[in-house]
């Protein structure tokens, strides 16, 4: 029997990431992050937020990657990035997801995210984007309730 040695892994901690980390309530920090942006960027962020939690009242508010506003249930549906044209809405399934009313405008070369996005005069399609979240929310559960059959089924044998 061969044995290998114990590997030992540390990382440096990212002194602006443990900042934001430090500030609390991921909430509290996409409340902070639409009142700092005070435009239409904040306007769009801020709707868009209330769409999803009304499409999945049980999702859960995350502040990830230096400040990013990521939604979850089961696992990422949506992050809400800012930039200075537009409001990017990325789905991280996206790109499994049925998307009937063709919202999605952006990332779409990829296998994976697919993203909408959304600049100042842009008018949301406000049923469409909550049944979007809504399956992507789904496809999050399914998901997650296929691999822990599996994770039972290989744990039987």
């Amino acid at each position: 029997m061969t044995r290998f040695p114990r590997v030992q892994v540390t990382t440096m901690p990212d002194k602006k990431q443990d900042h934001v980390r430090d500030k609390g309530d991921p909430s509290a920090l996409i409340d902070e992050r639409i009142e700092q942006l005070g435009d239409w960027r904040g306007a769009k962020l801020a709707k868009i937020r209330a769409l999803i939690k009304q499409a999945v009242p049980e999702v859960i508010e995350e502040w990830k990657w230096r400040g990013v506003p990521v939604w979850e249930h089961a696992g990422i549906i949506c992050t809400g990035e800012t930039y200075k044209n537009v409001v990017k809405m990325t789905f991280a399934h996206g790109a499994s997801v049925a998307d009937p009313a063709r919202l999605f405008n952006s990332s779409l070369e990829g296998n994976t995210r697919r993203a909408i996005d959304f600049h100042e005069d842009d008018v949301i399609a406000e049923e469409a984007l909550k049944a979007l979240i809504r399956a992507a929310a789904e496809r999050n559960v399914s998901h997650k309730s296929k691999s822990s059959r599996s994770t039972k089924k290989a744990g039987s044998s």
